[in-house]
């Protein structure tokens, strides 16, 4: 498998999470997206949408939005699950980690910041204001239906973690205090601890200096 990815994209890096921890062996394809990579012509070839991730399977088939690579990879490589059996915790998770996937990552993405700092004429002190307010709102209600345990949804990592941990990593990026959210951040360094988590991290990915 290929995975078409940018370092620092939260989307990208769930997708790499979700790959190691199912032990699936992949080659990334690093795009820019600083300097525009994704929007050019060969790309979009692959990804009319011109975003990441793309991940390339077999025989030409890419699937994109990481939502929906996450779900392929579940159902095909069902082993370790990523989702419980019991339909009440899968609806928990999803629950979850859709704060994350519909309430914030897509207002604070990169071209929606963007956007922000420059159409809307924000600047970069109102372009970091928004983003602090829009992750500040959503981690008060993660923390609020985080328990005890390990991870965020029991202890062994789940579909929750995978899409909670590039959303700290970017709190964290934009100087969010999470002293105001120790739960979560008590899951973070858990799920930190784990290669497959570490490994999937933005600072580990072998072309992160030059982009």
């Amino acid at each position: 498998m290929k995975l078409y990815t940018y370092f620092r994209s939260s989307a990208a890096y769930r997708v790499r999470i979700a790959l190691n921890l199912k032990g699936i062996d992949y080659t990334n394809e690093y795009l820019n997206l600083v300097k525009g990579e994704h929007r050019s012509a060969k790309y979009l070839k692959i990804n009319p949408q011109g975003l990441v991730p793309t991940l390339e399977i077999e025989d030409g088939v890419n699937l994109s939005q990481s939502t929906a690579i996450i779900e392929w990879l579940d159902e095909v490589y069902p082993d370790p699950p990523l989702l419980p059996g019991d339909s009440l915790a899968r609806a928990k998770i999803r629950s979850l980690y859709s704060i994350i996937s519909s309430d914030i990552h897509p207002i604070c993405n990169l071209r929606v910041i963007k956007y922000v700092e420059s159409s809307l004429d924000a600047g970069k002190e109102g372009k970091l204001k928004w983003i602090k307010h829009w992750i500040s709102e959503g981690f008060s209600a993660l923390e609020s239906e985080m328990s005890d345990t390990r991870f965020s949804a029991g202890n062994s990592p789940m579909l929750s973690d995978v899409y909670l941990i590039p959303q700290i990593y970017n709190a964290i990026r934009f100087n969010i205090n999470m002293d105001n959210f120790p739960k979560l951040y008590s899951v973070y360094n858990n799920c930190n601890e784990l290669p497959e988590f570490f490994q999937a991290s933005p600072q580990y990915q072998e072309d992160a200096t030059s982009m």
